[in-house]
């Protein structure tokens, strides 16, 4: 286990990209995605604020989650895809947002590529999955 940092998702309401990864988020666990972790990465890098990491059970559910994260992000909060990889037939989806990006995982590739590892100084962003699902 890292010693990341932990920060709170609640605390900076003003923050769009912070919003962007929770909305991601919880997108991922209405649809049953799992070990789900946000990275703050501003102080690793300046190409992107968060990275949202998500695991799924099968290329399905990894498909499910990109669409519906896709469509939320893009239609309800107006971000701007600027990037897709994987979505044919990867075990891993990369949606990039510029600010945000999306790592969608079966569990044997994020295990091998273990971004959360490779990342250790970013601080984690607190999420607990809201209880009601999420209405579009």
């Amino acid at each position: 286990m890292s010693s990341a940092k932990t920060v709170s998702g609640n605390g900076n309401a003003g923050d769009a990209s912070l919003r962007r990864a929770l909305v991601a988020a919880e997108t991922a666990a209405d649809l049953k995605g799992q070990d789900i972790v946000i990275l703050d990465m501003r102080e690793q890098t300046g190409f992107f604020d968060y990275f949202v990491i998500v695991s799924g059970s099968s290329r399905r559910q990894l498909h499910a989650m990109s669409e519906n994260i896709d469509e939320v992000l893009t239609k309800r909060e107006g971000a701007k895809r600027i990037g897709l990889e994987g979505a044919g037939d990867s075990r891993w989806i990369l949606l990039d947002y510029g600010d945000v990006v999306v790592h969608l995982f079966d569990p044997e590739l994020r295990a091998y590529y273990a971004l959360e590892d490779l990342w250790a100084d970013a601080r984690r962003v607190e999420f607990t999955p809201s209880s009601s699902p999420q209405m579009p």
